[in-house]
């Protein structure tokens, strides 16, 4: 996924290095929002799924239609601090914390798009959200968004896909392939140091060589709010859920868009970012995005309603960057539907 390819290059140099959250936070911190994000420094509404734990919910708006927001790979619900309250302004929109982040208990292993997804329908059972809904998915959120709309294609009306993380990259470059490979290792290595500092109590004052198991507070946000990041991060079962996102994820994105993946006639937009790998060396920018135009291309054939769309002026962080892309995208499926 874009957030981890600068990681690879310095797997033990900081926590933001790893971490798409960190990315949401700092776009966050650039606007100076002060106690307007306090809202997330607790939680809103702990739906109990029927399995053992439960999730964060959080809803606002009303509208016939529910909007469900799926975040990004270690991202929480505080990744739609921008479109949230926008959609809210004419619909019904709810976001959510995935088991083992922000501050949702850690659910059952391994946490891959298949655990998410069942997650995904038992918390929508659970808290009586009317289907059709539309799913909105944000980097691996967008596959663990296709993966839902597979198991339960009569419970949507819509799928919005900002950004997905390319696949199968190997086809446009084995060193690149390889690299990442290699560099595998090492990441579940410093995550899985964070863990058992983490059980250990330790984080909570981290000897120097775990401080980058934890970022930096955010100047921009409350000590609430950076309190509460903090202790979310303290928490074992967040890199226990880490290490089981990172070791899963190859296995899903190494491979291309499914030939068989289909989903019929579903009103299906795919929101692509112009300034995804503006970091990246040339070399690597050339394949990534090589890789990233076939896997948008491929998902936008599983539909026969399938759209394609460029956001400019946008780095991966569409949320972040470019909201008001998303609720457009949002609006045309509503009024398809």
């Amino acid at each position: 996924m874009p957030a981890i390819h600068t990681q690879k290059r310095n797997p033990f140099g900081s926590f933001c290095a790893l971490l798409a959250v960190c990315v949401t936070a700092h776009a966050a911190g650039a606007e100076q929002p002060g106690v307007a994000l306090d809202i997330y420094a607790t939680a809103s509404k702990m739906i109990d799924i029927g399995t053992g734990h439960r999730l964060n919910l959080r809803c606002s708006g009303q509208g016939t239609t529910t909007v469900m927001l799926e975040s990004g790979a270690t991202a929480d619900s505080m990744a739609w601090f921008k479109v949230q309250p926008k959609l809210a302004t004419f619909t019904r929109a709810c976001s959510y914390d995935r088991a083992g982040l922000g501050f949702s208990d850690g659910g059952v292993m391994p946490r891959d798009v298949d655990a998410a997804a069942t997650d995904l329908h038992a918390l929508l059972d659970a808290a009586h959200i009317k289907r059709p809904i539309i799913l909105v998915g944000h980097s691996l959120g967008t596959n663990i968004a296709r993966r839902f709309a597979d198991r339960y294609p009569t419970e949507l009306s819509g799928l919005a896909l900002l950004d997905p993380p390319e696949q199968n990259v190997a086809e446009f470059s084995a060193d690149y392939a390889k690299d990442e490979a290699e560099s595998l290792p090492a990441r579940l290595a410093f995550v899985s140091a964070c863990e058992k500092a983490a059980e250990k109590g330790e984080l909570k004052h981290p000897p120097e060589a775990l401080k980058s198991c934890l970022r930096d507070s955010d100047p921009a946000f409350s000590k609430k709010l950076n309190a509460a990041i903090h202790a979310n991060h303290l928490r074992p079962v967040f890199w226990q859920t880490l290490a089981s996102i990172f070791a899963t994820n190859p296995a899903l994105l190494d491979k291309p868009v499914a030939a068989d993946e289909h989903h019929g006639a579903l009103p299906l937009m795919v929101l692509s970012a112009d300034e995804t790998y503006a970091d990246a060396p040339a070399p690597m920018r050339k394949a990534l995005e090589a890789a990233r135009e076939k896997t948008h291309h491929d998902i936008v054939a599983t539909s026969t309603r399938g759209e394609r769309v460029r956001i400019t002026h946008s780095s991966h962080e569409i949320p972040n960057d470019q909201p008001d892309a998303v609720v457009e995208a949002v609006k045309k499926m509503i009024k398809a539907g």
